[in-house]
């Protein structure tokens, strides 16, 4: 393997690893956002802020990583995409801004009014940026970017753009509400797990119908990328992710335990790697290849060792949070919290 291709691969996990641990994120802010009014959303927030707290941070580090892998790795790839849909990839980055300023505000504002504003800042946000960036993945995927291409809304705004935007969305939703369902039951609340389940198994059916409408779409829309995903190591990950898919929701309506969220993250890694694996070798379908795209050789070898050196020391304490927040050591929560309902958010 050459250093190039070890790099996209790098890359490509990296995007895997925002998608599922951001995604997270994003999902539970789109079921913050769906919650109701103050006083019939008041658990499900409650059990949302404190779920987040101890990791929404960290996970942006995935994304920090894909950034800069792109832009020393490949700059052309990083100068196509950035110059051609730069909108989207803006309002994206706003929302991010937007997103955690407003989670960040919410909790300790002392005015029901600026509650209510940080709070729809953070729920809104949490729709939004998901949904730009899976347009700009979209527009990638189906060669609509590439060297020289300016800004234009066509690059984005296509029947591919929007179904991936969409599926960011709805699959984000997923791992929310798995997660979420996972918290209520190491909380002992079986109305919140309950209701965080049924809209898992809502959000995996959505996922599920859009993911096929995607690759029905992609015919006709992005011939090259269906049939990457229809042939070959594409296809091999997309039977992987249908069948994360049956098995997450077999644990749905069983329990929603640790190998719920397994499975979940399995359904979002599986076709994040479909999507890499269909438009190999290029980075832009019919246009850049990866070779083409790479920079100088030396640049490749120094973020290949950079790279092993950021996960010998970044991943064991990332994984090591991962594990104390779902093991419930970071922050307790009891069902006296729950009932509470969080009251000094309304004093």
């Amino acid at each position: 393997m050459t250093a190039a291709a070890l790099v996209a691969a790098v890359l490509l996990l990296a995007v895997a690893a925002y998608t599922c641990a951001g995604g997270t994120d994003y999902g539970a802010g789109f079921w913050d956002l769906t919650a109701g009014g103050a006083e019939r959303g008041r658990r499900p927030r409650w059990l949302i802020d404190h779920a987040m707290a101890p990791v929404w941070e960290v996970n942006n580090v995935w994304l920090i990583f894909v950034l800069v892998i792109m832009w020393t790795g490949f700059p052309r790839f990083f100068q196509a995409v950035f110059s051609s849909m730069w909108l989207p990839l803006a309002l994206a980055a706003v929302g991010i801004v937007l997103r955690g300023a407003g989670f960040a505000l919410r909790k300790p504002t002392r005015r029901i009014a600026g509650r209510r504003v940080y709070g729809a800042m953070f729920a809104i946000s949490s729709l939004l940026t998901p949904f730009f960036l899976g347009a700009a993945a979209g527009g990638i995927a189906s060669g609509r970017v590439g060297p020289g291409t300016g800004p234009s809304a066509h690059a984005w705004y296509n029947p591919t753009s929007v179904l991936f935007g969409l599926l960011a969305v709805v699959g984000t939703a997923l791992l929310g509400a798995v997660f979420l369902a996972a918290d209520a039951v190491r909380h002992t609340s079986p109305d919140l797990h309950a209701y965080f389940r049924r809209r898992a198994l809502a959000a995996l059916a959505a996922t599920a119908v859009l993911g096929a409408v995607t690759l029905t779409v992609t015919h006709d829309d992005a011939p090259y990328l269906w049939r990457g995903l229809t042939h070959g190591a594409g296809l091999f990950f997309v039977v992987v992710a249908a069948t994360a898919t049956v098995v997450t929701a077999w644990l749905l309506l069983g329990t929603s335990g640790a190998w719920s969220r397994v499975s979940a993250v399995g359904v979002m890694a599986s076709a994040v790697l479909a999507w890499g694996m269909a438009q190999r070798p290029y980075l832009i379908p019919g246009s850049l290849t990866v070779a083409e795209a790479a920079g100088a050789p030396s640049t490749l070898h120094w973020l290949v060792i950079v790279t092993v050196v950021a996960v010998v020391l970044v991943l064991p304490a990332v994984v090591l949070l991962y594990r104390l927040d779902m093991r419930g050591e970071l922050e307790p929560l009891t069902e006296a919290d729950l009932r509470r309902g969080g009251p000094e958010r309304e004093g």
